[in-house]
């Protein structure tokens, strides 16, 4: 038997196929097993058009058998076959794809389509095959072919038996080496977690030989090893199902069969989606983060699979950052994918589809925002900050989207709120939507800047997340209303009262030499209009806040930003008298009030004392 070469650029691709095209060696099986399901659909595509032919889906299947003695891993379907001359064009010249062809000549009917498009799949058998070999009878022919081959060197095409139309293709598996082991691959139980993780929805059985034990004829509680044929695949995906199909009980299997995480999801969405683009996807919220995902470890991503087949396990592309969150899958035939079917060739339908999924996720959170606030909140304060880092990540390109998703701690309404609520309780002559920043709620709820916006009845919003500030100095408003720190130097309120400055204009003196003492740590010292029982505090003029200038200090690239802080004098307290009196009687003891005074601010705002030997000092001295 005269044994045929591959051309020269088919032996250069062969060789690369086998060290470079694939990431995975098991992928072999995913391609092998599309290959087949692509035969069983050409002749549902041929009994379309040929009244002489009928399609009964029970008659059509895809098998695999072990044959561990001999090293041989044999997949059998009972597709179109091939002729010789197929035989020769398809495999005899790589990247030449019957499949392409066909699928020119033939538009996809009722949600058929064909996968195969490059012809290369079939070589992917060469990772782990020394020895393939293809015996095939086509539709319509009694005379079957068998092809067969080492590899690069070439191929030999001969007449054969075969009693039923199809192709059945033996991989003598490779021994093992010191790099690899190529015994997984005579491991049933390893070909059934790849057909699980790659082919589980293709639409014909696939078929394996299991052991199981049934009783014994004639002999009472004794059992005998039978071998039975089982179905390793699914076949019908549940995003192909009609949602009225479905119950919330079917939705949390699925969740739990793909690993999407072990809590129960807060809600899903499932998208049958014709149009530009066509897609099938079911979408979750989960109730919990996982516990890396605020670390650089986490990977996001949707699986994606082309027509029911799984092409990437994360696809980070279908999802926005600041919906990294979400878990589930899409399937399209919309794709086109390069030559290994490992990733996209072309990137413009993902985007329709990444940008399509991106509105669902949020119209189902505004969904669940409305009618479900319960779940909402439980949502928020698992994922709420990725939704912050989402508006100010990208120079607040996305905050339009997401702004009004954003929810935080009300003073008034002790619960979680959104800007919108905030808003639509706004008194009219409120000019700012005010908030105050700080480690915790109760925390916040002492600060003395808090006081004065407190006593006007207006609702102060508590910012307790690192990113929460950053986040609203890139929003800088919402629904025309600015956003107003408590600690800003201008608070925008009219007190009614008479100027505080202007009773302390005498004082100028005081706080000129306060401010002198205090050179390099606060830009200023005045008198308070915010402060109505505690006797000091620290304000910040600038855009960068004091809170802010701690989260910048902890950074690993501390790019030591420092706030423009303030130390503000409440006069009507009883403290500034003692100050006006050591101006004119005793200067020592002036210096000691101030620098108490401004460590006292230091406390309160949770800034670190710069001397703290020299603080306990000046305590004895104030008690003696």
């Amino acid at each position: 038997m005269e044994k045929k070469q591959f051309q020269a650029e088919s032996k250069r691709l062969l060789e690369m196929m086998i060290n470079s095209i694939y990431t995975q060696k098991e992928i072999f099986l995913r391609e092998l097993i599309s290959n087949s399901s692509d035969a069983i659909d050409k002749i549902y595509y041929r009994a379309l058009t040929d009244d002489s032919l009928t399609f009964d889906p029970e008659n059509y299947y895809i098998k695999l058998s072990v044959d561990k003695g001999a090293r041989t891993l044999t997949l059998t379907d009972t597709g179109i076959g091939m002729t010789r001359e197929e035989l020769e064009n398809n495999l005899g010249v790589i990247a030449k794809s019957g499949s392409l062809a066909f699928k020119k000549d033939n538009e996809a009917k009722d949600g058929h389509d064909i996968i195969g498009q490059f012809g290369v799949g079939f070589y992917s058998a060469f990772m782990v095959a020394d020895h393939v070999s293809v015996t095939s009878r086509a539709l319509g022919e009694e005379q079957a072919y068998k092809w067969e081959s080492d590899g690069a060197d070439g191929y030999t095409i001969a007449p054969a038996e075969k009693a039923q139309v199809g192709t059945e293709i033996v991989l003598t598996i490779k021994g093992n080496t010191e790099d690899d082991s190529y015994d997984e691959f005579l491991e049933e139980y390893r070909l059934r977690s790849i057909v699980k993780k790659y082919s589980d929805f293709i639409r014909y059985p696939i078929k394996m030989d299991a052991k199981v034990q049934v009783p014994k004829e004639g002999a009472e509680n004794e059992f005998e090893e039978k071998i039975e044929e089982e179905q390793v695949n699914s076949m019908v995906p549940i995003w192909r199902k009609n949602k009225s199909e479905l119950t919330e009980a079917d939705y949390e299997n699925f969740y739990t069969e793909k690993h999407y995480g072990f809590d129960k999801p807060l809600s899903h969405l499932h998208v049958n989606a014709d149009g530009a683009v066509v897609y099938r996807s079911i979408l979750f919220i989960p109730e919990t983060p996982p516990f890396d995902f605020y670390s650089r470890e986490y990977e996001k991503g949707l699986e994606l699979y082309a027509n029911g087949v799984l092409i990437m396990n994360k696809c980070a592309d279908l999802l926005p950052d600041y919906f990294s969150f979400v878990k589930g899958m899409v399937d399209s035939e919309s794709l086109s994918l390069n030559i290994s079917r490992e990733m996209l060739q072309h990137d413009r339908q993902l985007k329709l589809i990444a940008k399509n999924i991106e509105s669902k996720i949020k119209s189902q959170l505004k969904s669940l925002q409305k009618d479900d606030r319960e779940k909402y909140d439980k949502f928020f304060e698992s994922f709420g900050r990725q939704l912050k880092y989402g508006v100010y990540s990208d120079y607040g390109t996305h905050k339009d989207a997401l702004q009004d998703l954003l929810m935080f701690y009300s003073s008034t309404e002790k619960k979680l709120v959104t800007l919108d609520e905030y808003v639509s309780r706004m008194p009219e002559e409120q000019k700012y939507i005010y908030y105050a920043a700080g480690a915790s709620h109760a925390r916040i709820e002492k600060l003395p800047q808090t006081e004065m916006v407190a006593d006007k009845g207006y609702e102060i919003l508590y910012f307790t997340d690192d990113i929460d500030e950053f986040a609203v100095k890139m929003l800088l408003s919402y629904k025309e209303k600015e956003f107003r720190s408590v600690s800003a130097g201008d608070l925008g309120i009219e007190d009614g009262e008479p100027d505080k400055q202007d009773e302390a204009a005498g004082d100028k003196e005081l706080f000129d030499y306060m401010t002198e003492r205090l050179a390099g740590k606060v830009s200023n010292v005045r008198a308070s209009k915010r402060l109505r029982s505690h006797p000091v505090c620290l304000s910040s003029d600038g855009e960068v806040s004091i809170e802010m200038e701690k989260i910048l200090s902890m950074m690993p690239d501390n790019p030591n930003v420092k706030a423009e802080k303030v130390l503000e004098v409440n006069v009507n307290h009883e403290v500034f008298a003692s100050l006006k009196g050591s101006l004119e009687g005793d200067k020592s003891k002036l210096d000691l009030y101030t620098d108490l005074l401004y460590n006292q601010a230091l406390l309160i705002e949770g800034l670190p004392i710069e001397d703290p030997v020299e603080f306990t000092n000046q305590m004895c001295k104030i008690m003696v």
